[in-house]
Parts: C-alpha cells; sequence; structure tokens
C-alpha cells in the first residue's frame, strides 16, 4: 500500500502543503462576538413572508446563471445603472479567488498588512508572489513611501484595499487611495465589506479609473449566511472575469432569500444604527478601563490593546466567562497584544465589558 505522505507530497503543489486550514473558532453555548457579524435576527412577520416566497423556488431546476433579478435588485440598491457590470460571488471569498485565479503564474499581488487573511491566503494557494506592506505602527494608516516603493519595485498586477480594514477598523486617506490607484500597474479592488458602517465608499469612482473594481458583501448586513458578495466593474473587466467565474454559482434559494432581504433594505438600515450607535457606546467604555487603548473604527467591530503581555490570559478568560471575541495577538507585530470585539447586541456589549473587567481585575 502507498504511503499517504508520499502520496500527498507526489500529488500536491509545495503551495498548499505549506499553508494551514482557516480555522473557525467553535462558539456554542458563548456570546459570540469574534466574526464580524449582524447580531440581530429578522422579526417574526418578516420571517413567515421570506419562507412563503421561497415555496416558489424550483429545487429541481438549477438556478438563474446570472442571477438576473436579483442582479437588478443589488443595483438598484447602489443606485447604479441597471446595465451597470456587475458580477456576483458565493461571498466575497469566491470573487476575491476568481480575480487570483485571473493572474498569469507567477503575478505580484500587493496588500496593507494587517489586512483580510484571505488575500494572502488565497493568493499563497494559487502560487502568486504576495507581498504585504505593513501599515503604520501608530495610527494604522497606509504607509505611502512604502507602498509606493513596493509598487515600484514588484509591479503587483492586483492590489487590495480593504475600506474600513480589517482588523483595524480605519478607513485609509482618500488621498493616499488616489495615488495608489494612479500609480497602479494592475487591478486595485477596494474591499467594501463594511461599507454600511462606515459613509465612505469608492462606487461612485468607477467612471474615473479603468483599473478600479468595488467588491461588496451582504454578509455584514445580516445576511452572512447566505455567502453572497459582489464585483463592480467595467464591462471590460467584468466579462474577463465571468469567463472563469463557475455557473450556477449562486445557488436558488440564495437568489430568492437575498432579492426578499435587499428589497426590506429599511431593516438593514435600523439595524445598522444600532449598531453604529453601540459602537460609540463600546468605544468610550474600552477607552476609560486602565490599560486598554481601544482604536477609531468605521467598521462593526473594534480592535482594541491591552497591557503588555496580557492579551491571551485576557482571550482566554473572556471566554471562560462564556464570551468569544478575536485573539490577534498571535500574529504579533503591530498586533501585538491586541483584541478584536464585534458590536453585538446592547445586553452582549455589556456582558463583554463586565467581562473584560473582571478579567483585568483578576489577571494582574
Amino acid at each position: 500500500m502507498t504511503n499517504n505522505n508520499d502520496l500527498i507530497a507526489r500529488v500536491f503543489r509545495q503551495e498548499v502543503l505549506a499553508m494551514s486550514a482557516y480555522h473557525v473558532a467553535d462558539a456554542e453555548g458563548l456570546i459570540k462576538l469574534d466574526a464580524m457579524e449582524n447580531p440581530y435576527e429578522w422579526p417574526e412577520d418578516i420571517k413567515t413572508r421570506w419562507l412563503e416566497s421561497l415555496r416558489a423556488c424550483p429545487l429541481n431546476r438549477y438556478p438563474d446563471p446570472g442571477a438576473r433579478r436579483l442582479a437588478s435588485v443589488i443595483r438598484e440598491m447602489n443606485a447604479q445603472d441597471q446595465d451597470a457590470a456587475l458580477l456576483l460571488g458565493n461571498g466575497s471569498d469566491e470573487i476575491i479567488q476568481l480575480l487570483l485565479m485571473a493572474l498569469p503564474q507567477g503575478s505580484s499581488v500587493l496588500s496593507p498588512e494587517p489586512g483580510f487573511v484571505m488575500y494572502r491566503q488565497l493568493s499563497h494557494c494559487l502560487g502568486l508572489n504576495y507581498i504585504g506592506v505593513p501599515l503604520r505602527a501608530e495610527d494604522f494608516a497606509l504607509d505611502m513611501p512604502a507602498m509606493q516603493a513596493a509598487i515600484e519595485q514588484h509591479r503587483p498586477k492586483l492590489i487590495f484595499l480593504a475600506y474600513p480594514n480589517n482588523p483595524t477598523g480605519n478607513l485609509f486617506d482618500q488621498d493616499a487611495i488616489d495615488k495608489i490607484i494612479a500609480q497602479a500597474p494592475g487591478l486595485v479592488v477596494i474591499d467594501e465589506a463594511y461599507e454600511p458602517f462606515a459613509d465612505a465608499s469608492y462606487l461612485g469612482r468607477l467612471g474615473r479609473h479603468p483599473n478600479l473594481l468595488v467588491m461588496r458583501t451582504v454578509s455584514k448586513l445580516g445576511l452572512a449566511g447566505l455567502r453572497l458578495g459582489y464585483l463592480c466593474g467595467s464591462p471590460e473587466l467584468i466579462g474577463q472575469l465571468d469567463k472563469i467565474r463557475l455557473p450556477y454559482n449562486i445557488n436558488v434559494l440564495t437568489q430568492a432569500s437575498a432579492e426578499f432581504a435587499l428589497n426590506h433594505k429599511a431593516l438593514f438600515d435600523q439595524q445598522t444604527r444600532l449598531i453604529r450607535a453601540e459602537r460609540a457606546r463600546v468605544f468610550a467604555e474600552l477607552n476609560a478601563l486602565a490599560g486598554i487603548t481601544a482604536y477609531p473604527s468605521a467598521a462593526n467591530f473594534i480592535l482594541f490593546r491591552t497591557p503588555p503581555g496580557r492579551a491571551n490570559a485576557l482571550f482566554a478568560s473572556l471566554k471562560q466567562q462564556g464570551v468569544l471575541i478575536k485573539n490577534l495577538s498571535p500574529q504579533g507585530g503591530i498586533l501585538a497584544d491586541c483584541l478584536r470585539v464585534t458590536i453585538g447586541k446592547p445586553d452582549e456589549n455589556a456582558a463583554f465589558l463586565s467581562a473584560l473587567k473582571q478579567s483585568l481585575s483578576s489577571n494582574p
């Protein structure tokens, strides 16, 4: 019998063998404040109408490959022309994968770091040359001399800029972004996953820059379970990417559910206002705690720094008290001693703050 290790070494690419699987923490029985989800469910009457709308879904047929009705609703929601180019994906992750798959072998991909982990992970998986350019340590802003030098040296085919950034929560300076777009020899993707919480967008600037693409998701609105993302850009760019999109990538239940949900945008707007109000309250209360530094956020989470060397113990203590947040300290660098908390419902946020106070006092 062939040794499995020998078989794996012969079959799989070295890039895959060197990777670690993306870890999702088990949150069963815990207050879940680790994944930037909208904590609010739908009212029962909305749920009932949604379920009724699914009755007509033809599960025995393949879905519309272009998800035309859903795409029309998305365009209307974003005040775009109905002929605006749009690519839908099974979450933003699939769109990131499609973008990277379209690049020539050995291409360079560039992004500020820390940033969304999938830019790096999927680039490595596909054997691309990923370059992470560190943010400024003092304020998590773009280090423009370093960014411009990296662009000049590596000539990246693709640059990702998260706006607001994950995991730091800040909005990069628009003048800096505009300079990057102008200097970039390839595509620039503005990832606006957290746009509902930010009042800032590059969607209206697409016509000014032929190399600009804007990526969004419905996950942070409160539809994370549907796995739906979309990419906006010129018809020429979207047309090339659509060649490698798998047919029927948006299933019939996601199409119907997302169409129904986005026709109730007022509900999500109300939930977003609640989350933003709670974000302000949690931010103020965190910064009132001795030894804690919370950083301003335009997203639905807050990054905060703990006293030196205490992040791991505080994270474990919070979990023991039934609250799960994200421990970023093991990543090191400018995230050393940092934890990230998603903004939940008022009672969840109160439980988190109470647990953190307890942890700070009991783990000196």
